[in-house]
């Protein structure tokens, strides 16, 4: 079969970068691990920014509002010659089916969306326990929009926290230690008040910086908005073997 059929190809600008990243507009400190972090990735990525759209505007407002801005974005992206899009908020799950609607190319919208899967890789008497920025603005629908069920165990980041400080008042420096040591205690407390926790998502696509730490200290798997790119990345350029892989 000729290879144009097995292997789409579309004018583009930019090659060679399979993931795009539509960033909220912030100015805090991003941490290695962090989606908005070049460093965090392996293979290239392109970044573009949303402007105008906060965190706040997604967590406490109506996402929706800012759905045209989402879709430019996405069309930026696709023009650009990204195969993959990922966004660096999960409660963007609010909005995934119009997101998922408007864009061309497979798009993640949030980590929230390895639920299901975590799910059904733990025994049946274990479940999944979901660290949230915000427990209040969490509703349903974020779940139910990315095909997870509701009513999990979660743990919630403070208000006055050193991640929800840090990102709240755009400090231009993190103080990684101290966001270390609050999501350690959280995790800690969720276990405690529910010991049947088998794996970890979470939710914040801030919060991938310390998943090794919750897997050395707790010893359970832990997904993240980081696990998901990858997990999409390697679909849309799968491993080669044999002759010829390192091509």
């Amino acid at each position: 079969m000729p290879r144009s059929l097995l292997t789409p190809r579309r004018p583009r600008p930019v090659h060679g970068t399979m993931i795009g990243i539509m960033v909220l507009d912030t100015r805090f400190e991003r941490l290695p691990g962090d989606i908005a972090n070049a460093a965090t990735w392996p293979f290239p990525v392109q970044f573009r920014v949303v402007r105008g759209v906060r965190p706040q505007d997604v967590i406490e407002g109506d996402p929706a509002e800012a759905l045209a801005r989402f879709f430019e974005a996405i069309d930026d992206l696709v023009a650009t010659g990204v195969d993959g899009i990922t966004t660096s908020c999960g409660f963007l799950a609010a909005v995934h089916p119009e997101l998922r609607r408007h864009s061309p190319v497979p798009i993640a919208t949030s980590s929230l969306m390895q639920i299901p899967l975590a799910l059904s890789l733990l025994p049946e008497d274990r479940t999944v326990g979901v660290i949230v920025s915000d427990k209040a603005a969490l509703k349903d629908t974020h779940f139910l929009n990315v095909g997870a069920p509701t009513g999990l165990p979660l743990g919630e980041l403070a208000f006055d926290g050193p991640i929800r400080t840090h990102m709240r008042t755009n400090a231009p420096r993190a103080d990684a230690a101290a966001q270390e040591r609050e999501v350690l205690d959280v995790v800690a407390r969720m276990l405690e008040e529910t010991p049947s926790i088998g794996a970890i998502v979470c939710e914040c696509a801030n919060l991938p910086p310390f998943s090794a730490a919750i897997r050395e200290t707790f010893g359970l798997p832990v997904y993240d908005i980081v696990s998901l790119v990858d997990w999409l990345h390697a679909g849309l350029r799968p491993r080669r073997f044999g002759p010829g892989a390192e091509r």
